[in-house]
């Protein structure tokens, strides 16, 4: 991978930046997104033009789906005069939010948020960027071990990942005529600052989920990150319309 470049949303922190860090590795250009962390999407610019990358950071709420026009305007303009590009290559729908709530206890602004944040951005940014994807490009979407394995208080999150993967198949299906490659990743337990940051940062959580793995630990951001890479890579050309799991074996 020489040359191409890959949008992906909330790439300032998270698994996002360590998906934009190994794709540099792999040579691929990257337009990142944030939406309130502009000093960590600076700091992640300058560490990919370190390793001889080129990036460029732009704001985007994927909440707010009335400002995707303006955003996809902005992407053009970045594209050419960043880039020399019309188009770029890879679209990775990362960017989300974690609430936990028993199903008994979810509410409808819990609900909202959740379905706005991982279902209506998704689908309706990858609308008003699909003119902007080469034909033969890709797109990843991110889903969750929690679709495959419960755990108390994310049914509704799950719900929505659940949608994800089920989105991702009808996608590949009806992007086929442009080559348009559409996969998703449904990660397991991997030590962020998701949902609080308690299997990153608390040694009981983190022991307790690694028993659950049949590798025995729990995930870290470059087992994602480095899937990522290869997923999105020529190597996994003829993957389409599904879903990897990685998880280090959770829950089997």
């Amino acid at each position: 991978m020489t040359n191409q470049i890959a949008l992906i949303t909330g790439a300032s922190r998270g698994l996002g930046r360590n998906m934009a860090l190994h794709l540099t590795k792999r040579g691929v250009h990257i337009i990142g997104t944030y939406r309130s962390g502009a000093a960590e999407a600076e700091a992640l610019k300058q560490e990919i033009e370190a390793q001889g990358g080129k990036a460029t950071m732009l704001a985007l709420d994927v909440t707010n789906t009335k400002s995707f026009q303006a955003f996809a305007s902005a992407v053009t303009d970045t594209l050419k005069a960043g880039f020399g590009r019309e188009r770029f290559d890879f679209l990775v729908n990362n960017a989300g939010n974690g609430i936990a709530a028993n199903f008994v206890d979810a509410t409808e602004d819990q609900f909202d948020s959740l379905v706005t944040t991982h279902l209506r951005g998704p689908i309706f940014l990858t609308q008003k960027l699909l003119p902007l994807i080469e034909d033969g490009g890709r797109i990843l979407n991110v889903s969750s071990g929690f679709v495959r394995f419960t755990l108390p208080g994310y049914s509704i999150y799950a719900a929505m990942k659940a949608a994800v993967e089920v989105l991702t198949r009808f996608m590949a299906v009806e992007f086929g005529p442009r080559k348009i490659r559409v996969n998703a990743i449904a990660p397991g337990a991997i030590a962020t600052d998701f949902g609080g940051g308690a299997v990153r940062d608390n040694g009981d959580v983190n022991a307790y989920v690694a028993q659950g793995i049949a590798l025995g630990r729990v995930g870290l951001p470059d087992d994602i990150g480095g899937a990522v890479a290869a997923i999105l890579s020529d190597d996994m050309g003829w993957a389409n319309g599904t879903t990897f799991d990685i998880s280090g074996g959770q829950l089997l």
